[in-house]
């Protein structure tokens, strides 16, 4: 077994058990392999953000939060490379932390023959970009999930620097421009942030009133608008 098959197969073995712990110990005598190998093991899943934690005793071991996981997924070559393209994207969005982390679960679950030739296809594509540079900073990919009132500051196109709170409503990306759309208090009324403009985003204690973000309040004059939800082929 291959270490990247043995990865899988200790989230799959404590998947299977959960909320029971296994010990380091059982599962070494299970994959056929010492106990600081699968400690080693644990720990690099751990780190690439597989919700595994260690109960203490004697009757102790590791759990895994099968709330926070997903199933074993049998990507083809060709799936494995369109995630790993869409993913690589998102490398300037507010969501690059978190892509990095998906890709290495998707790199974790494919198996050595498909990651190999998913690598060597990875290697032909190339995104183009600008030179300048365009990430937001972190803490906004999780603005709207938690509804929370943000405090920026923010740098207009004219170099000026303001402090204001607002509500985020969304985000619009166009190419390697991703825009947080938020209601401003300061202006009282909807806006568009460029997140390589935010230079700083604190989260507040209060979360922001519920309001509706439709396309045509986006006034959009060039481009089209296209949702990144579920379609009709994927509902």
């Amino acid at each position: 077994m291959t270490r990247t098959d043995r990865l899988y197969a200790l989230v799959e073995e404590l998947r299977a058990v959960a909320p029971r712990p296994r010990s380091a110990r059982w599962l070494a005598d299970r994959f056929g392999v010492s106990s600081r190998t699968i400690e080693r093991d644990l720990s690099a899943l751990q780190q690439g953000g597989v919700p595994i934690w260690a109960e203490p005793g004697r009757t102790g071991g590791y759990c895994l939060d099968t709330a926070h996981t997903l199933s074993p997924l049998g990507f083809t070559v060709d799936e494995a490379l369109t995630v790993m393209v869409a993913l690589g994207a998102l490398a300037t969005s507010p969501f690059r932390d978190s892509a990095t982390s998906a890709l290495r679960k998707v790199v974790a679950v494919t198996d050595d023959r498909r990651l190999r030739e998913t690598a060597d296809l990875a290697a032909r594509i190339h995104l183009l970009g600008d030179e300048k540079p365009t990430s937001a900073p972190r803490g906004l990919d999780a603005a709207l999930r938690t509804g929370q009132v943000l405090r920026i500051s923010y740098t207009d196109r004219e170099g000026g620097a303001t402090e204001r709170d607002v509500e985020p409503m969304g985000f619009v990306g166009k190419g390697d421009d991703w825009y947080l759309i938020a209601w401003c208090r300061l202006r009282d009324g909807l806006r568009a942030f460029r997140g390589d403009r935010i230079v700083h985003a604190e989260p507040l204690i209060e979360r922001a009133p519920r309001r509706t973000l439709r396309a045509e309040d986006l006034g959009i004059v060039e481009g089209r608008l296209q949702a990144v939800g579920l379609g009709p082929d994927t509902a």
